[in-house]
């Protein structure tokens, strides 16, 4: 099996609604995806030969998905009131509603989910909150 490994990072903030502790204020992290692919064969011609896929295509669309997330406020849907939304709207800040909590578990599955759309082989994804620490997910 081959296996090829990309990062990218984004900086934002996010707080955990309903946490008992410090993280249920809004705090910013400097967020790192990493995201390994597998495959048992490589491309047999043309000018992909010899790749599981291209480097190039990968890092992008990795790099595409930190993007999305980069400089923004990320809460889950329904943990600020309605005025509060619209106040920050209005002052041009972007928010990233999400379904979920956006602890670095749902955010490494929320990444896989999205890459596997991609029609990419994930074998895992890595979000690291901090250098120190991350949540990986993967399936059996």
């Amino acid at each position: 099996m081959y296996i090829l490994k990309t990062s990218a990072a984004f900086d934002s903030a996010h707080f955990l609604y309903g946490y008992k502790g410090k993280c249920a204020n809004i705090h910013g992290h400097r967020w790192v995806i990493e995201v390994q692919i597998n495959g048992d064969s490589l491309v047999p011609t043309g000018s992909k030969k010899g790749m599981l896929v291209d480097f190039s295509d990968f890092k992008n669309l990795v790099k595409e998905l930190a993007d999305n997330f980069d400089h923004a406020l990320i809460y889950e849907t329904g943990s600020l009131k309605p005025a509060t939304v619209g106040a920050l709207n209005s002052e041009g800040f972007r928010l990233i509603a999400l379904r979920f909590r956006p602890t670095a578990e749902n955010l490494a599955k929320h990444f896989y989910d999205e890459l596997k759309k991609k029609k990419l082989s994930v074998l895992s994804v890595t979000v690291y909150e901090t250098p120190e620490n991350c949540a990986v997910y993967k399936e059996e």
